[in-house]
């Protein structure tokens, strides 16, 4: 896990002092709202419904158990006992006080943790895979290659203010878990003929008001070149990204109006003049950064203990936690373990303070005191033993935090909607808790198998409606909550954007649409097929008619 070194520690620090006067000023009158909305921006605070929101940077969503500690800390002192956790791998407080964020910065800072480049027109927090590292089906661990870039883009002064805002995302595995077509760079590290590694380069993808699928624009880059590379994609959308209307900023936008081939091009000139200077990434640098996410020790006689199947014979409900939140580790006799925060009953992606710290005393018990945070709104215990599965589940069920759902239709992503943001045209998390009560069959929910549900308050598409096998998209009709139903949608290798299945749907009415389309499947699935796959084979007509009766 990196660690911060001098200049790291006194970046974080002297941008804490400078908020903190920043909020002073604010506070006595000498800043307006407008003077002070891009300084608070930079600073990762926004202004919701009720109350100012902190979001809080997790590089790569890795955690350590002393963080985590903090972070539970953070949640009581200064919050309301609990925090969220985002799709993008960090996490929000929705109720800090303006006069006690720069305290709370201050906090954050002492475990070498920060909110910067979290909001405003930069390069955001840098996200990928939540099983690097340990994954079974991984080429090579990619969280260096994303701490090389954090450190290179971190108050980048030629990409601070961009037209809109930047996201990257890297995977180094054959299953992508990181929707890296998806995002504005997406890098996935790969082997050329010669048994070279390097990254195939993705760009252009989003979701929000223009989903778009990012496209390939080059197969293979030579690791070296990988900071020198993304400086000639940002200089080429700096120039010429559109700064006169928002809704058209991102770089999806630049790359569709001027075609790939074009975009390459441009990227490819601008790539000649700098490929060979000090951004010239050296290999001692690569392996400098490697360092620090070296495989911890293991226990070698991790695999002679197998206790555990005997006890899934026998306990049902650990058998159930066993097959949907456990899952297959590199190391033989280690085990990936999944908590859900998407109990019946809480809002999804919710962590109490009380929780955080559990987890965080479990992960130093059982997990190498690795924590990760999910793009699924979950948490991930990296390095779990077989021999302590029985007793991990037996302490997180204690508290919860057992709910055996994972990738099932009830661990649906959702955001905070219209009960916190300011922008949400309709409320998600009342409707995900309906969608509980009328799903809580986990036999009917297991027999559906792998079904992703995403819901979004607004356009936006921070719950990541347009790639959910079914997606909800909040709008409002005179007033009116309504939802609209896409089908289809995949964030993974087989990226698609789900389609509208048709007119919106009231908000006292999803839960039977819902019904109706997985009932549609049900009726029509061939045996061993997924969702996609059956909705991929016989297309929106037979759910249509379901939903709507026509």
């Amino acid at each position: 896990m990196y660690r911060y070194d001098h200049f790291d520690s006194t970046l974080v620090h002297e941008r804490v002092a400078q908020f903190r006067d920043q909020v002073n000023r604010r506070m006595e009158g000498e800043l307006s709202e407008d003077e002070f909305r891009p300084l608070r921006l930079m600073n990762g605070l926004y202004l919701q419904r009720h109350a100012y929101m902190l979001r809080v940077a997790i590089p790569y969503g890795l955690l350590s158990s002393v963080q985590l500690h903090k972070l539970a800390h953070i949640a009581r002192t200064y919050d309301k006992d609990y925090g969220h956790i985002t799709t993008r791998q960090n996490i929000q407080y929705n109720w800090p006080k303006l006069q006690e964020v720069p305290d709370l910065l201050d906090e954050l800072a002492s475990v070498e943790m920060h909110a910067i480049q979290t909001s405003g027109n930069c390069i955001r927090n840098i996200s990928a895979d939540h099983f690097a590292g340990i994954a079974a089906d991984e080429l090579e661990d990619p969280r260096p290659y994303c701490e090389i870039m954090r450190q290179w883009s971190s108050f980048h002064p030629e990409f601070s203010y961009l037209p809109r805002k930047f996201k990257v995302a890297f995977t180094g595995a054959t299953n992508d878990r990181a929707a890296v077509r998806f995002h504005d760079i997406g890098f996935r590290i790969v082997e050329n003929d010669e048994g070279e590694r390097g990254f195939e380069v993705i760009v252009g993808g989003g979701l929000g008001r223009t989903p778009i699928v990012g496209q390939v624009v080059r197969e293979f880059l030579p690791k070296q070149h990988l900071l020198s590379y993304s400086e000639a994609i940002l200089r080429v959308y700096n120039l010429h990204g559109r700064r006169d209307n928002k809704y058209k900023a991102r770089i999806k936008i630049l790359v569709k109006s001027l075609g790939v081939e074009e975009f390459a091009r441009q990227v490819e000139e601008e790539w000649e003049h700098i490929k060979g200077s000090a951004l010239l990434l050296e290999q001692a640098e690569i392996d400098r950064v490697k360092a620090f996410f070296a495989p911890p020790e293991r226990n070698p006689d991790a695999l002679l203990d197998d206790s555990y199947l005997q006890a899934a014979k026998e306990n049902s409900r650990f058998s159930r936690w066993l097959k949907r939140n456990v899952h297959q580790h590199k190391v033989p006799g280690y085990h990936a373990v999944t908590i859900s925060l998407k109990a019946p009953g809480v809002p999804p992606g919710d962590v109490t303070a009380d929780q955080m710290d559990q987890i965080a005393e479990l992960a130093t018990k059982y997990s190498l005191s690795r924590v990760v945070a999910t793009h699924e709104q979950n948490l991930v215990l990296t390095d779990v033993e077989s021999k302590d599965l029985v007793a991990l589940f037996s302490a997180l069920d204690d508290h919860k935090l057992a709910t055996p759902n994972v990738g099932t239709l009830a661990d649906m992503i959702c955001c905070p909607g219209l009960d916190f943001c300011a922008l949400a045209n309709s409320g998600s998390i009342g409707l995900a808790a309906k969608i509980y009560d009328h799903f809580d069959d986990l036999d009917y929910l297991y027999d559906l198998g792998d079904l992703k549900l995403k819901m979004s308050g607004c356009i936006n598409s921070c719950g990541h409606h347009h790639v959910g096998h079914i997606g909800l998209l909040g709008i409002d009709k005179r007033g009116e909550e309504f939802y609209q139903l896409l089908l289809g949608g995949s964030a993974s290798d087989d990226a698609s954007i789900g389609k509208w299945l048709g007119p919106a749907i009231a908000q006292d009415d999803v839960v039977d649409a819902l019904d109706a389309v997985v009932k549609t499947y049900v009726d029509l699935r061939e045996d061993g097929e997924a969702f996609l796959e059956t909705y991929r084979r016989v297309g929106p007509e037979p759910f249509k008619e379901r939903v709507y009766g026509n």
